[in-house]
């Protein structure tokens, strides 16, 4: 059994999966949870195909029925929790003239209430790291968009915004007991999330997924008294989504 392990949620393609990719080839255990069944199995088959040592769960992390399935069975197979990964997230473009009650609840639940339940769930297992090892750490992903708020993007970045200062308060309650958390806010990723904002800026153009991975790898590798709360991405120029009226 791998001796450190972490949870990636969201993994089923892009940042997740880049990140499970670099965990894996790093020797970790992991446990990967998507919504598709269908992604989420081809992701794990490329995984595990790599010889990693891999729990995968098909689960709604907008469920809190879900979210507890997910960090009992990791506990269950790996005994301990290093690292937690809130990844996984959605966003849709609307005016505030028509916004969608069905869109809001699904950015609030999955974007900023599975974090807070993935945070109470993991507890005990992160504070057990803590005192163990002296490394615990959760990396939340924010987004540009919650520094500075987009247009067509207003309950997202409403959402992501939160995410930041939900990782800052963490910091404040959590890191003396030796669990850090960091939020990550990239720009437009290439990603199948960001496939309608092409027209805004090409995708060969956009942030890759991992550059995100890589910036988690670098966090795990920082002495346990450096502190990292937040890690911006940008394109070179940045960019912003046209104000539409």
């Amino acid at each position: 059994m791998s001796q450190r392990s972490a949870i990636v949620t969201g993994a089923s393609s892009g940042i997740g999966l880049a990140t499970a990719q670099m965990l894996g080839e790093a020797g970790w255990g992991i446990t990967i949870a998507a919504r598709r069944p269908e992604k989420l199995e081809a992701a794990a088959k490329r995984l595990t195909d790599q010889g990693f040592d891999l729990l995968s769960i098909a689960a709604d992390l907008g469920d809190e029925e879900a979210i507890k399935n997910v960090v009992a069975s990791h506990e269950q197979r790996f005994g301990g929790l290093d690292l937690l990964v809130n990844n996984a997230g959605v966003g849709f473009g609307e005016l505030a003239d028509n916004f969608t009650t069905k869109k809001i609840d699904l950015q609030l639940n999955l974007n900023l209430r599975a974090i807070f339940l993935f945070y109470r769930e993991a507890m005990p297992m992160l504070r057990k790291a803590a005192e163990t090892h002296k490394e615990a750490m959760v990396v939340n992903l924010a987004s540009i968009s919650g520094i500075r708020g987009e247009a067509l993007l207003g309950i997202y970045s409403a959402t992501k915004a939160g995410v930041i200062g939900f990782t800052e308060a963490m910091n404040k309650e959590l890191g003396p007991a030796g669990i850090r958390s960091t939020a990550l806010c990239p720009g437009f990723v290439d990603t199948p999330m960001t496939d309608p904002f092409g027209q805004f800026f090409p995708k060969e153009q956009m942030i890759r997924p991992e550059d995100i991975a890589g910036a988690v790898k670098y966090l795990l590798s920082v002495s346990p008294g450096c502190m990292i709360p937040e890690i911006r991405f940008e394109q070179p120029g940045g960019i912003s989504i046209p104000q539409i009226n």
